[in-house]
């Protein structure tokens, strides 16, 4: 039993949270529905309460670290719901100001507090949130008992808070999810609780490792994409005595123009600093007219037409880009290749290929991400297409064409020909087999065993074979030799383009020497080397 809250509990009820939290992010990031999936909810959250964490010292009272992680919290926030983090735990320290202990009943007061606080922190309170969360938790807690009942209480109030989200916000239930930032705060909560009752977690509370750095898909942003989203905007702002009276100065004009030039606005002072999280077209305008109040501590601006933490996204079915009439699945491996392809306009690329083939599963996980009228799906493999078609005909919320790319080179040219703009599929369909039987691809790999060519030429094991489908073209002891003969035995003479992608295992320079040897060989070839990044294929080689 646990009558009083100390510094030093608190500190480790603290750490537990950020360990909770930090094995839980991704689930966290991949429950995000805004029109533009960021996914980076969990990882806003988890370097918040991390900056929070690392502000607190060792031999403070429990006042004066609350307010320390508070002011960590401040200049760390990240994000709508970081932000909104941050005011949670500076309301909780205003609550237990000058305190060195606090029991049951001084933290429920304290945790009025940090609801009050968090309403306050968004100009026009939207419940199925983070606050909706905080706050029917801590209405429902009992305090009349010890620390441990009062979280044995809060906890399960605050899980029943968020799975009735998504009845509150549509957006939520249309999404078949639950409020990411309601779940980020959970996580938080039931980590604190683990640490009272004395559970440690697998992971370094103390020292969690760093969030991985976020994927930014650029090809999401072109030179022609309109800018349909804005800009998310954030600024960290230090209110100067020689711009503004510091004792009478009144926020709230300024928080009220944020809201007439932009939305999703999240903004508040703390003293003689000013944080604004707002979503606009004009980023520059916004600073500009925050400049006539102080000067910039921190400055962050993102393109929302940008997704973030790709990888991650990739692996939950749940998650939903906004509707559209086209989408498109592909399978690749290699981080190169997986570049490409979603540059030419696939929305979903598998990770797969020779020797791992995808399941159904993957397929229709895929499928529900996209969100599309009509799905393409181009396996590049034979192995493969037998899965997709099964995820096509159990797929019920759109309409799937497997179109049977039997290679990388098909399903690249096919890809790119995709009539996004013509809403006859059928039309779509046959433009892309068009395009898909004009292209010959061919592949370059280590024989595994002794074989011949078509022509009757021996290559041994441990040599180096080219071959395209099942027909096997050339050999050679030396990797580029065997690769431009294939080229020769594919008729690179009487085509126009050849798109080279280079294997793992392919050296940048050896590559680059195959490249140059095809171009001296057909000097009417427009050559593109890539680096694919590929297992097994040290050279796929594209002829178009």
């Amino acid at each position: 039993m646990t009558t009083y809250l100390d510094s030093s509990l608190f500190t480790g009820m603290l750490r537990e949270g950020v360990a909770s939290l930090s094995n839980n992010r991704n689930t966290i990031n991949n429950l995000n529905v805004f029109p533009v999936p960021d996914g980076d909810t969990g990882d806003n959250m988890l370097m918040t309460l991390r900056a929070g964490v690392a502000g607190i010292q060792s031999g403070k009272a429990l006042g004066e670290n609350s307010y320390a992680a508070s002011q960590g919290m401040l200049l760390g926030a990240r994000g709508n719901s970081g932000v909104i983090l941050s005011r949670i735990f500076a309301g909780l320290a205003k609550g237990l100001e000058g305190r060195e202990t606090v029991d049951a009943a001084g933290f429920a007061a304290a945790m009025g507090k940090a609801v009050e606080s968090a309403y306050g922190a968004v100009p026009v309170p939207v419940e199925g949130t983070i606050i909706t969360v905080l706050r029917e938790g801590a209405e429902t807690a009992d305090a009349s008992g010890d620390l441990e009942l009062y979280f044995d209480t809060l906890i399960p109030a605050m899980e029943r808070s968020l799975e009735h989200t998504p009845e509150l916000l549509q957006a939520l239930k249309d999404a078949g999810v639950v409020d990411s930032g309601g779940a980020g705060l959970l996580s938080i909560f039931q980590g604190m609780k683990d640490a009272l009752h004395g559970v440690v977690s697998a992971e370094d509370a103390a020292e969690p490792s760093a969030p991985q750095a976020n994927y930014v898909d650029l090809s999401k942003f072109g030179p022609e994409t309109p800018l349909e989203f804005g800009y998310c905007t954030e600024f960290l702002l230090r209110l100067r005595s020689d711009k503004v009276d510091l004792e009478t100065f009144d926020e709230k004009p300024l928080i009220q123009w944020l809201e007439s030039v932009g939305n999703s606005v999240v903004a508040f002072r703390d003293g003689s600093i000013f944080k604004a999280h707002v979503h606009t077209f004009h980023p520059g305008e916004i600073l500009n007219h925050a400049q006539q109040y102080g000067e910039f501590l921190t400055i962050k601006i993102e393109n929302m037409a940008l997704q973030h933490h790709q990888e991650s996204n990739a692996g939950n079915a749940s998650f939903k880009l906004p509707p559209k009439k086209y989408g498109i699945v592909t399978v690749a491996s290699g981080e190169g290749l997986t570049a490409a392809f979603r540059e030419i306009g696939a929305d979903e690329v598998i990770a797969g290929g020779q020797t791992m083939n995808p399941s159904t599963q993957d397929f229709l996980d895929a499928f529900g991400r996209i969100n599309a009228q009509h799905i393409l799906v181009f396996p590049n493999n034979p192995n493969i297409r037998m899965a997709a078609e099964q995820a096509a005909t159990l797929y019920k919320d759109g309409d799937v064409d497997v179109v049977p790319s039997a290679n990388i080179g098909e399903g690249y040219y096919g890809i790119a020909s995709v009539d996004r703009d013509n809403a006859d599929g059928e039309e779509v369909l046959a433009g892309v087999r068009e395009i898909m039987a004009s292209v010959a691809t061919g592949q370059v790999s280590t024989a595994i065993r002794d074989t011949v060519t078509a022509d009757g030429t021996p290559v041994h094991c441990g040599e180096f074979v080219g071959y395209s489908g099942k027909t096997m073209l050339s050999g050679s002891k030396l990797r580029a030799e065997a690769a431009v003969a294939l080229l020769d035995k594919m008729g690179a003479a009487d085509r126009d383009v050849l798109l080279i992608f280079s294997g793992s295992d392919v050296p940048a320079p050896e590559a680059e020497a195959f490249r140059a040897a095809a171009a001296a060989k057909y000097p009417n070839l427009e050559i593109m080397l890539n680096e694919g990044g590929q297992p097994v294929y040290d050279y796929i080689t594209v002829l178009c």
